[in-house]
């Protein structure tokens, strides 16, 4: 395999094996002991062999979320314990990251905090919203995950711009934002998977190409900005004089706040044209200047925010779309493996009429109500890098019949659900709850 593995990855798009090709059924299993893998890998004068070290290519991305989780479970037990020695022996000192923030200000508060302690940052996380009532077991963290990154990520924050047919978000090469909320970006990217959370990150595939030193490419453009790469490859692929009919030369101009800049792509850009000869060459520098050159500030602070999480040996096992499924989870909406494996209480079980029900208005939930019950029950809407049969997932008899709606504990992922005596009331109720599960101690 070994011997298939390294060419494939230097083979063009489109023609190479896909990555899950090389993954292995038995070393993924969950009867594999991946954690005597990863101490042997860890101890290379002891052990010659480890998979990690030889084979990492056959860990489907569960298993590298798995071994990114003891490595970081390593790092926080060793951030824990110094943290308690210090409380004892020299001043008290707080084990974990605590995060106090306002929703009026959050990206304000979450900057400053981080800023004050940045030796906190590999303890184990905990999240208070001022005012709220919410005691982080996790739910609270998730909620925090999404708030921060929606408001972050938000066109009119200015950060980041959004691509109206695509929905993925790019950095803003003519942003006037500081390197440090950049940075921060990635910092909440690296304590999300730090802490065992997923994110909806609306990337296009190239951040994660370019966090594991992969370069840019012209397939990437067609992600990033359709309408662009459209038109160079029209530029590409024009039978006729291209100086005469498109009259380009290798200078870009900008309108920043109402003046015009210009970019050369080549010295004296300004007065040399783009020629048939010459396209190619034009092409390709614009599509560096734009994945590259035109964000190289922005992204150099954002990859430097997430290896201040994320930069252990684990990291360099993945690959781009493994990378993008540990920070977004996995994309596939399978309700049906998340009903065989839910889990019953308080009465209830798998064949009771109020549960049947339950399933029935479930199933037949578009795909954003669908999500809007995941955020509702889980904090998150994100599906679990293994996929919602891995997510533990709990339902319990919350009363008899009532008016009341149902109620969740997000950090148990733990659905309180009283004995309605209708589908049609349990569908209506458990949509306005969908719809108004924003916050803590509100229901």
């Amino acid at each position: 395999l070994a011997s298939l593995y390294a060419p494939n990855g230097a083979l063009p798009a489109g023609t190479a094996l896909r990555t899950s090709e090389f993954y292995n059924d038995a070393v993924n299993s969950e009867d594999f002991n991946i954690k005597e893998d990863y101490r042997r890998w860890k101890q290379p004068q002891r052990y010659a062999f480890s998979f990690c070290k030889c084979a990492p290519w056959i860990y489907d991305p569960g298993s590298k979320s798995r071994l990114l989780h003891l490595e970081s479970t390593v790092k926080m037990s060793h951030e824990f314990e110094d943290a308690v020695l210090r409380s004892i022996f020299i001043t008290a000192t707080c084990p974990y990251l605590v995060l106090r923030v306002r929703r009026s200000s959050l990206v304000q508060d979450t900057l400053h905090q981080i800023q004050r302690s940045p030796e906190d940052l590999k303890k184990p996380l905990k999240v208070h919203f001022v005012g709220e009532e919410g005691v982080d077991e996790g739910g609270v963290q998730k909620e925090f995950f999404s708030t921060i990154l929606r408001e972050i990520f938000d066109p009119v924050y200015g950060m980041f711009r959004q691509d109206e047919d695509t929905r993925l978000c790019w950095f803003n090469a003519l942003t006037l934002e500081l390197d440090m909320e950049y940075e921060l970006i990635g910092i909440l990217l690296g304590l999300a998977i730090y802490n065992g959370h997923i994110l909806d990150c609306r990337f296009p595939m190239v951040v994660y190409r370019k966090l594991l030193g992969y370069m840019p490419t012209f397939e990437d453009l067609r992600e990033v900005d359709p309408a662009l790469a459209s038109g160079l490859q029209k530029l590409l692929d024009f039978d006729g004089d291209v100086q005469e009919a498109f009259d380009l030369n290798f200078q870009l101009s900008y309108d920043v706040f109402g003046e015009t800049r210009e970019v050369d792509l080549l010295p004296d850009g300004a007065n040399t044209p783009v020629t048939n000869d010459s396209r190619g060459q034009y092409v390709w520098l614009y599509t560096r200047h734009t994945l590259e050159t035109s964000i190289e500030r922005q992204f150099a602070a954002f990859a430097r925010g997430f290896y201040r999480m994320c930069g252990g040996p684990v990291m360099q096992l993945f690959q781009p779309e493994e990378l993008e499924q540990l920070v977004c989870g996995s994309p596939e909406l399978d309700f049906v493996a998340l009903e065989m494996a839910t889990v019953y209480d308080d009465g209830y079980d798998s064949e009771s009429p109020t549960v049947r029900d339950f399933w029935e208005v479930v199933h037949a939930l578009p795909a954003e109500e669908k999500q809007g019950l995941l955020r509702f029950v889980t904090g998150s809407d994100r599906v679990p890098i293994k996929g919602l049969g891995s997510l533990p997932f709990v339902i319990s008899r919350n009363g008899p019949d009532t008016d009341r709606l149902p109620t969740a504990h997000t950090c148990f992922n733990h659905l309180l659900l009283p004995q309605y005596e209708s589908a049609e009331k349990l569908g209506r109720l458990l949509r306005l709850a969908i719809g108004n599960a924003v916050g803590f101690g509100l229901v």
